[in-house]
């Protein structure tokens, strides 16, 4: 346990010293407010844990930072899609701004994720990169199953197991 709250503390210096960009602020504000309503971390901490098994848990801080950016740029998009007024007990960012700036505030995200993907070691990058877009992409199938989903009779168990398993688990490796 102590492993596990040193990791998370050391992700979340990492957090709390971001700076996505800062101008226009409409478009760097929702990333900076979303990453800061805080959340378990999981999917960065497994990341660190992962690296700290072969050494230095901090030189997988930039792809579990890009796992994180990822995971919040899928939840600004989810957010907006259910039109949830709520995440972690705070209002969402296209309701506390708007949903166009929710959307180009995600997909901002989502740039950035790959920006931080890009600084793995180049041997391995394609790889990286390859499993990253794949996992990207899998996501958005299950979001997309998701939204099928509220307008079918009847959804087979295998079909929801699925969907969560794409927008979900996918993240956790």
């Amino acid at each position: 346990m102590k492993q596990l709250a040193t990791l998370q503390a050391l992700f979340q210096a990492e957090v709390d010293q971001l700076n996505l960009g800062t101008t226009p602020e409409m478009l760097y504000d929702p990333m900076h407010y979303i990453l800061q309503l805080g959340g378990k971390r999981l999917r960065p901490i497994l990341s660190l844990m992962g690296s700290g098994i072969y050494g230095d848990p901090a030189k997988a801080m930039p792809q579990a930072m890009a796992i994180e950016l990822f995971h919040n740029f899928s939840l600004i998009h989810d957010d907006i899609m259910d039109a949830a007024p709520l995440r972690r007990g705070k209002t969402t960012v296209h309701m506390k701004w708007n949903e166009n700036v929710g959307i180009l505030s995600g997909d901002g995200m989502l740039v950035k994720a790959y920006q931080y993907i890009a600084k793995c070691d180049a041997s391995v990058l394609p790889e990286v990169l390859d499993t990253f877009s794949n996992t990207a992409l899998e996501v958005c199938e299950g979001q997309q199953m998701d939204i099928d989903f509220e307008t079918m009779d009847e959804v087979t168990a295998s079909a929801y197991i699925k969907m969560i398993q794409y927008k979900t688990s996918v993240l956790l490796g």
